[in-house]
């Protein structure tokens, strides 16, 4: 990725529903924890690749119901499709590969003569996946003659079953597996291979991940017994794969300290930063744990002391200024005196601020210009702003911890605040 001055320290190749995203988590917790984990410690020099098996249309549905994160790559509709970045630009050699010894056509044409398929949704079916609804009972059998009769009709197509309904026709060059492959390969020509790849998933249509050479894997608790049989079946020996203790997003980030790829504690969890040292201080993670406190701050989940002000004050140059989203330009200073005025304002609501897209850039040698998007989800209302910061480091190095310069602010369009006042950072 052009953003990345050097190959990747760790690429997360991770499914969504059940994997990154627990469906069956209301606050999103894990989720969350993995958010502050993966902005703080990673995104400067790591990728973040969802593979899902949604269509674009639900994936981008998924995304404004759930705090997730901005990917660098998004793979979609079981690895048919691929996009780089927050404009999902398709990968145009992707869809060539694609296209040998496939008739989307006469899938259809031989599909519609079996009766136990039921057709799925029209935005579900896509260039290359046609996709359809089949009883458990009744996959296996219908998947072996409709191999059959699509090798007979000169087709190499792939059919993945998966989530015990869910039946999708592929290219046979398609899949999450020759998906990632695919991408493996483009990195390898530019020199840019990732250090480390860790591969995350819950049911069958993820098995093809675990089959990467070199990646490690986790099978998340709540795997389905789809992929555990495969796991048993194909790399039970494999001690670079695991089945973690955790749900969903929690068990990425338990694999991630398992297999000792970086830093596997979230920001998110820790009660108290002023006795909390972190190994590599970057700016990213102080604008992390800013924006947790702030959270932890208007649900009073810390002390309405002064002490912590202070020392929010501390960490600002006296000259420092806040250009909220209004236009308004406060003081720094005066900034953090008016958080006296919101302490407690969300305890006992649903109330979480999360950051996104973190990019911090040396404009000085000591001194960075931060981009990131800030998002509140408070009750069933989501804003957002677009945001900029510059921070520089205290002394010689960054252990010495930063100094907040300027922080501006923008409303993200569709998602502005309704009154301008209830938006204090």
């Amino acid at each position: 990725m052009d953003r990345l001055e050097a190959p990747a320290r760790l690429m997360i190749v991770s499914d969504l529903d059940h994997t990154m995203v627990d469906h069956h988590d209301t606050e999103n917790l894990s989720l969350l924890r993995f958010n502050s984990l993966w902005e703080a410690n990673y995104c400067h020099d790591s990728l973040l690749v969802f593979s899902t098996g949604r269509s674009p249309t639900l994936y981008k549905e998924l995304r404004k119901e759930k705090p997730m994160l901005t990917p660098d790559i998004t793979i979609m509709s079981v690895g048919t499709e691929i996009t780089y970045g927050n404009a999902m630009v398709p990968d145009d050699g992707w869809v060539e590969v694609l296209n040998q010894k496939w008739d989307r056509n006469i899938v259809k044409e031989e599909a519609s003569k079996y009766s136990e398929l039921k057709l799925q949704a029209e935005t579900e079916q896509r260039p290359h996946k046609v996709s359809f609804y089949v009883e458990k009972a009744k996959a296996q059998a219908v998947t072996k003659a409709l191999s059959e009769v699509f090798e007979k009709r000169g087709l190499d197509v792939k059919i993945i079953y998966s989530g015990g309904m869910d039946l999708d026709i592929l290219p046979q060059g398609a899949g999450k597996g020759q998906a990632l492959a695919y991408l493996l390969k483009k990195f390898k020509s530019e020199g840019s291979s990732p250090v480390n790849t860790l591969v995350c998933g819950d049911s069958g249509n993820d098995a093809e991940l675990f089959s990467i050479p070199e990646v490690y894997g986790v099978m998340v608790s709540n795997a389905q017994e789809e992929l555990l049989q495969w796991h048993a079946e194909n790399a039970k020996g494999n001690t670079r794969i695991i089945h973690a203790t955790e749900r969903c997003a929690a068990g990425i980030i338990q694999a991630i300290g398992h297999f000792k790829l970086g830093p596997s504690l979230p920001p998110r969890d820790i009660a108290d930063f002023s006795d909390f040292k972190l190994e590599n201080p970057n700016p990213g993670h102080e604008l992390v744990k800013f924006f947790l406190f702030y959270e932890k701050w208007r649900r009073a989940e810390v002390e309405n002391s002064e002490i912590y002000l202070a020392s929010l004050k501390a960490d600002c140059s006296p000259s420092g200024t806040f250009v909220h989203p209004s236009g308004v330009e406060h003081s720094l200073s005066d900034s953090i005196n008016a958080l006296r005025n919101c302490y407690g304002d969300k305890q006992g609501k649903q109330f979480r601020v999360w950051v996104d897209g973190v990019l911090a850039t040396h404009v000085g040698s000591n001194t960075w210009l931060v981009k990131f998007d800030k998002w509140e989800l408070s009750g069933e209302e989501r804003y957002a702003i677009k945001g900029t910061a510059v921070i520089s480091s205290k002394g010689s190095g960054v252990s010495d911890g930063f100094t907040w310069i300027r922080v501006h602010q923008t409303w993200y369009k569709g998602y502005e605040a309704k009154d301008d006042s209830t938006w204090f950072f």
